[in-house]
């Protein structure tokens, strides 16, 4: 994590945390959903359903009809990467920002290399 507290000021990784988790949720929603119902008893759906129902009815307003109601998390969560990877960035004063320049992907990418590559 050293290399990320030096390259990024706190606010810009608990932002970035905050916002990859939540869009992380809603694609983890969208997967439980391929195998169990939305109202299933499993605890982990429970956990995926009332986690993201607050974040669905805020984006209900710009999600359009037509769509499929289990793909609606996945539309919501396109939302929040693309604020990630284009927003962020620009803000930041960044011209270009590569996936792995994230705070979060960048410490998992690190994990995983640091654990394979003993």
């Amino acid at each position: 994590m050293q290399g990320t507290l030096e390259a990024f000021s706190v606010w810009v990784i608990v932002l970035d945390y905050t916002l990859g988790m939540v869009m992380y949720t809603l694609v983890g929603r969208v997967a439980m959903n391929l195998f169990l119902p939305i109202d299933s008893e499993f605890f982990f759906m429970k956990v995926f359903v009332r986690a993201t129902n607050p974040i669905l009815k805020i984006f209900k307003w710009v999600t359009p009809g037509f769509l499929l109601e289990p793909l609606v998390p996945l539309y919501v969560a396109w939302f929040f990467f693309a604020f990630r990877f284009y927003l962020m960035p620009w803000l930041l004063g960044y011209s270009v920002m590569g996936m792995l320049s994230f705070p979060l992907e960048g410490e998992i990418a690190r994990m995983i290399y640091q654990t394979f590559n003993k």
